[in-house]
This record gives C-alpha cells, structure tokens and sequence, in this order.
C-alpha cells in the first residue's frame, strides 16, 4: 500500500506529452545505446561533427567505427555502407527535410536520425528516431526513442529528484549561481547506465504547452534570419520548433567574447571536434565559427531584437 496523507509532493501534471507514445528513456546517449543491442549493432559510419557524449557508447559496445565528414550545407557526404553497417545521421539545427530523410532511408536502410537538435520535427516512417529532451525544456534529463526494435531485459527507471536543484535555482535566482550545478549534471549522463525516463521528468514533461513552445521558438528563428541571412554564411531553412540559431560568420571567437561581456551565453557545442579534427576541416571550422544564438521560448521578439543588435554593433 502507497503512502496516505502527509504532505503534498510536487504536482502530478495530466496535459497531453509529445512523443508519449514513444520508448522513454534517461538521455540521448542511451537512446543510441538502446538501439546498440536491440539492433545488435556491431559496425556504425559516425559523422566528426558530434558531441563526445557518445565516444563512451561507441567504446562500451566496442563498436567498428568510420567516421564521416558533412558539408558546409549541415548535409553528409555521399558515403557507401559496407555489409552490416548502420548509418548515424544528426539533424543539426533541424536542417534536414523529411523527403531528406526518406531518401536517406531509401538509399541506406540501416538508419538512425539524430534529431536532438530537432525536437519537433516528427520521425520518418519507418526510421529509428531519437530525441533529447533537456535540449529544449526545463528538464534535468530524458530522451524519447522511436523504433519498431524490443530491448529483451528490463530497464530500471532513473530518478531526478537529485539532479533538478539548477532548474528550480536558476527559475528564481541567475544561471551563473548554478552554472556548476548544470555541468555536472551533463557529465552525469558520460557513465549513467541505460534506464527508463525518470517518474519526475515524464510528469514535467505532460505539463508543457508544446504549440506555444512551437510557435515561440519558430518566430524567433524567423526574427534571426530576417536580420541576419544576409551577413550569414549558413543557407538555411526556418525548422518548426526550432533549437538555436546556427549564426555561422567571420569573427567568430570575438563576436562570442563580447556578447558574453553582455551577459549574452552563447554554446560552443562540439569542443571536442576543434581536437579531433585538422583546423582545414569543414567540420573544425563549422564547431568554431558557427554562434548558436539562444531562441527558445524565454523570449520574445524584444529579447531577440536585442541579441541582434548587439551583434550588429559588435
């Protein structure tokens, strides 16, 4: 018998959740991993542009790995699979089309969409799918996964209550109080075993407005690139939903510098590529010069004036 009485804990919220009826799990990574054993993948074409947080999967399945390059278009190159290869392919900045994807999967089959950067763009038919959720709301950790594949073990669910002090800090207070908090809840996820989405997540997750999310973070983008297309190097679609602003330009390292002079936080999200790759590839030049520019659903079109104008004097 459950607890009666005492108390009232955090609210149990009923709204509607996207991707409910998707494979919930506790970060992207092991979504990745999911789909390593019940796919029994043994061989991956990988691309260099791509956050770390995966080397530890690739190297925990022991995992034949070949690594591709992209274009300056955020698109791969033109690759061939060997026998029992699989195919991991990023969305970056939700660039990707879904005739895109479908001729991906036409063309290749053993595929997997990387859409961490493309929350509401919905999944291909057919396609192993995987969605990060801390990306795009205020959640410690989960991950949805989209697959017709079965895990044959049980998972154990995660718990957040631990983790969630950063959110609920930064809601009252500033990001910079708890800017340690939230890297170390980052670096959590390198060595946090496959599990089940956490209870308290799921239950955030079936409170959020999701059209209002949507709506928000598309105008913004659109805000961006009206004022910006023309200074950008990037030739880019609007996303629905969008994930950041990908300002990719000259000047870049100083641009950055300035803007957080002004308190304007601006990610360099793969540090990792700027070791791994020469400073003539597409890739190193893509990690270090592309500005990802905050348009998510905090702001509005004052918010977002603002950042622009402030590059524009910069």
């Amino acid at each position: 018998m459950k607890e009666i009485g005492g108390y009232i804990e955090f609210e149990t919220f009923r709204s509607a959740m996207r991707y409910d009826d998707g494979i919930k799990l506790n970060c992207g990574r092991n979504a990745f991993a999911y789909l390593i054993e019940s796919r029994n993948i043994k061989k991956i074409c990988f691309p260099k542009m791509m956050c770390d947080s995966n080397d530890k999967v690739l190297s925990d399945y022991d995992l034949d790995v070949r690594y591709y390059s992209i274009g300056k278009d955020l698109k791969m190159e033109d690759i061939t699979l060997n026998d029992d290869e699989w195919l991991y392919v990023v969305n970056y900045y939700g660039q990707l089309s879904d005739e895109y994807i479908r001729l991906l999967k036409q063309k290749y089959d053993r595929l997997i969409i990387d859409n961490a950067q493309a929350y509401f763009q919905r999944p291909a038919a057919g396609v192993d799918t995987i969605y990060t959720c801390r990306k795009f709301f205020g959640v410690s950790d989960g991950a949805i996964l989209y697959t017709d594949s079965e895990l044959d073990r049980e998972l154990p669910y995660d718990e957040s209550y631990k983790r969630i002090n950063f959110l609920v800090g930064r809601f009252e207070r500033t990001a910079s109080e708890f800017y340690s908090e939230y890297a170390a809840n980052n670096d959590v996820f390198f060595d946090e075993p496959l599990k089940r989405m956490s209870k308290l997540t799921e239950n955030i997750l079936h409170g959020i407005d999701y059209d209002f999310i949507e709506k928000r973070r598309t105008e913004n983008f659109g805000y961006y690139h009206e004022a910006l297309a023309s200074v950008n190097r990037l030739d880019l679609n609007i996303p629905s939903g969008a994930f950041m602003y990908p300002l990719y330009i000259e000047d870049s390292v100083r641009i950055r510098e300035k803007l957080r002079d002004m308190k304007i936080y601006t990610p360099t999200l793969w540090p990792n590529v700027l070791d791994m790759c020469n400073k003539q590839d597409t890739e190193y030049d893509l990690a270090e010069n592309i500005i990802p520019l905050p348009c998510d659903q905090r702001y509005s079109y004052d918010e977002i004036n603002y950042v622009i104008e402030a590059i524009k004097n910069v």
